[in-house]
């Protein structure tokens, strides 16, 4: 499909098959992260991805929106490694997090693969279930694997905002 098409019939998966996710597909997914555009190219991006029973039971704990995903990809950043901005020090890092997630998801839809951007987690549990670093950021949860059966996009999915009123030429 091209890359418009691509664009369009994204939508967000909450409900998986049983279906394992073959490893060369996972890799393509954090490929496509790796050649993400990052702030001054420092790139702070610090993916895990969590398949093990043990870890998959962990996400439980952190959030209630992990569809039961065979896979899902922890999405953060290093802040120790992150640009900041001079004049007033935003860190860029969940920005650069945010691109190569994008890019991921879109590699994930690409490969016939589902998931949705999981936001409504606990930082905190994330932090300690994992036991990240206090450098490592939390930025997003990926739910990973084959769509099920009835899946299907959210009704409102293909109800978007006409171009004016969402953008002003100045």
């Amino acid at each position: 499909m091209d890359l418009m098409e691509l664009f369009i019939e994204r939508h967000s998966v909450r409900k998986f098959s049983d279906k394992k996710v073959e490893k060369e597909k996972i890799r393509a997914i954090l490929e496509a992260g790796r050649v993400a555009p990052t702030a001054v190219n420092f790139q702070p991006q610090r993916i895990y991805v969590l398949e093990s029973e043990d870890s998959l039971l962990k996400l439980k704990d952190c959030t209630k929106f992990h569809f039961d995903a065979p896979v899902a990809f922890l999405v953060c950043y290093d802040n120790t490694v992150s640009w900041k901005r001079s004049y007033d020090n935003k860190d860029m890092g969940e920005v650069d997090a945010s691109i190569v997630a994008t890019q991921m998801m879109l590699e994930i839809t690409n490969l016939g693969l589902g998931t949705t951007w999981v936001g409504h987690f606990d930082p905190s549990a994330v932090i300690e279930k994992f036991n990240l670093p206090d450098n490592i950021k939390p930025v997003a949860i990926f739910p990973i694997g084959y769509p099920a059966e009835d899946s299907a996009p959210n009704p409102r999915h293909y109800e978007r905002l006409d171009l004016s009123e969402t953008v002003k030429f100045i």
